[in-house]
């Protein structure tokens, strides 16, 4: 690592001129792609143990002590505070992915790292980057190609091919259960809402709620909102059936000005009065509820002591200080309207739940609206035994809700265990022969790099990956299309016979993803890293020994 006076700039006397700040590093060429690439790929050798059905999982401590167990790629890499930069950009890579499509972040990682490592190779053989770079974005479009050319076309409302797709995402997860795969297909469904031929879901109608106890397998998918609130008010009503819902984001209290005002009380009639009056303001507001015939209240703000007490008298079961989120969520799955001035409530406003109830759910009691007509908005309430099997099923179940929409929005499908990556591999080892040059060896380079994804599924698996490999690509050279990795059995076997299905979406976005990531890094050939900043000075003393008044003069 040089610092800034090794930058050769010189006066005509042959002085050195500083063009960069003091304590400001320099790395540059061949040792700025090689630091660059030996970034990448630590962060494909951490992760790349957790591939796959037999993949482990990873154990991080943060610095207040709080532990994360899981086998996700992007969480994996964001919980781990990397400071390299461009170790920073393999970690943006798997978050975009997941943002995504949701799946597919270890892939990403592992798919990128072996493109680095391939390309450091090619390197060393005096290839250019900037001709690594152009071969690797042919090869990428071309894998696009063949990865269109093999898919499969499925039926969107599918739920036996869905549940397939779910149950091979959560496969190498702590919930590997079919019912749990069953219940993100169903809720996936049910928030799917056609638009002209296509589906479009918003995965943020699915709400997802943990609370530890139980088991994992109490885990329930609810028609309607649970929120993690309780009823306001001792003598409300704690269970409604077939429930008038009405949604408010008003509060239910005598509004104050925004501006200091006095009144002037001079006997207790008028200070009887004023307090009857606001009492008075407070009942016809509750009133108001009433008369639209609604026996529920969810209000987003306060609801007043005083206003409590009409709703109880009256049998309303009201909760308060909902989040605006849940407020949406509870008018989609309803069906009712959220109202804002609540002088404009009518009955035509109201949301209809079949049961409304409060109950307890170990030290905490929560409000659950369920039964809703064709709710426009579900929830998943996971439980587990800790804390840290909640928060890793609910990662898992993230990602199969994912997959399932990716599959309802582009209903195309591949085979799993790395079956579609050995089979574009040797489509692209077929087309590379037909380039010229340099170019040729990025490609087949690219097409080896595909080939990590089923040897490192071997690897996770306890298999030796050259056997794996050798039979993976004579398996393929007879036409098996399907023929992949089966962590299982430790054998190639048809992964379609075997039910192991993933989105075509996934696999696009991992290939752009991986790509983009690896020629950006290549690119690179100057890294200039400023000196850390200082602590600012203390002010100076003044003649008591404290810091002077004025600072310096």
């Amino acid at each position: 690592m040089s610092t800034a006076r090794a930058v050769p700039a010189v006066t005509q006397s042959g002085q050195p001129v500083l063009i960069l700040k003091e304590g400001t590093s320099q790395t540059k060429g061949r040792e700025a792609q090689r630091n660059n690439i030996m970034a990448g790929k630590i962060i494909g050798e951490v992760v790349k143990t957790t591939l796959g059905p037999r993949g482990m999982d990873k154990m991080l401590v943060d610095t207040f002590g709080d532990v994360t167990i899981t086998n996700d790629g992007a969480t994996v890499v964001d919980d781990m505070d990397v400071q390299h930069p461009a170790a920073k950009m393999m970690v943006e890579v798997a978050k975009t992915t997941d943002k995504e499509v949701g799946d597919g972040t270890t892939s990403v990682v592992v798919l990128a790292s072996s493109l680095l490592d391939k390309a450091e190779g090619l390197i060393d053989k005096n290839v250019h980057p900037t001709i690594i770079v152009d071969g690797y974005r042919k090869a990428a479009e071309k894998a696009l190609e063949f990865y269109q050319k093999i898919a499969i076309g499925v039926n969107p409302l599918d739920k036996v091919m869905l549940g397939k797709i779910a149950l091979t995402s959560i496969a190498s997860k702590l919930v590997s259960e079919k019912y749990l795969a069953d219940m993100t297909v169903d809720a996936v469904l049910q928030v799917a809402q056609k638009s002209g031929e296509q589906y479009k879901v918003d995965i943020d109608d699915v709400k997802v709620e943990k609370k530890p106890g139980e088991s994992l397998m109490q885990t329930k998918l609810i028609q309607g909102i649970v929120l993690d609130k309780e009823v306001v008010h001792s003598s409300m009503p704690k269970r409604v059936e077939n429930a008038k819902i009405a949604l408010l984001d008003c509060a239910l209290e005598i509004e104050k000005t925004e501006f200091d005002a006095k009144i002037n009380i001079e006997s207790p009639d008028q200070m009887k009065a004023f307090l009857d009056e606001e009492e008075k303001m407070i009942k016809d507001m509750v009133d108001k509820v009433v008369k639209s015939g609604a026996d529920v209240l969810v209000c987003q703000k306060g609801i007043d002591d005083v206003a409590q007490h009409y709703l109880a008298k009256a049998g309303v079961l009201a909760v308060r200080r909902a989040k605006q989120s849940d407020m949406e969520k509870l008018a989609k799955a309803t069906g009712g309207r959220v109202v804002s001035n609540i002088g404009s409530l009518t009955k035509d406003d109201l949301g209809y739940a079949k049961l409304v109830e409060e109950r307890k759910l170990e030290e905490d009691k929560w409000t659950f609206v369920e039964g809703c007509k064709n709710p426009r908005s579900v929830t998943l309430l996971i439980r587990g035994g800790t804390q840290r099997v909640v928060d890793e099923a609910d990662r898992s179940l993230h990602d199969a809700i994912c997959v399932v929409r990716d599959v309802v929005q582009k209903p195309k499908v591949v085979a799993g265990g790395g079956a579609p990556e050995a089979q574009v591999a040797m489509e692209l080892r077929k087309w590379a022969e037909g380039l010229s040059g340099r170019e040729q060896l990025a490609a087949l380079d690219f097409a080896e790099a595909l080939e990590s994804i089923p040897l490192t599924l071997a690897e996770n698996a306890g298999l030796d990956p050259i056997d794996i490999l050798v039979d993976l690509r004579s398996r393929h050279q007879k036409d098996e299309l399907w023929a992949g990795v089966d962590a299982f059995s430790g054998k190639i076997q048809d992964m379609a016979k075997l039910n192991v299905y993933e989105p075509l979406a996934v696999k696009e976005q991992i290939v752009k993803s991986a790509s983009e990531v690896a020629t950006m890094i290549l690119r690179i050939d100057d890294v200039i890293a400023a000196s850390k900043m200082k602590a600012p000075p203390m002010p100076p003393k003044g003649p008591g020994g404290e810091a002077g008044q004025f600072g310096e003069d």
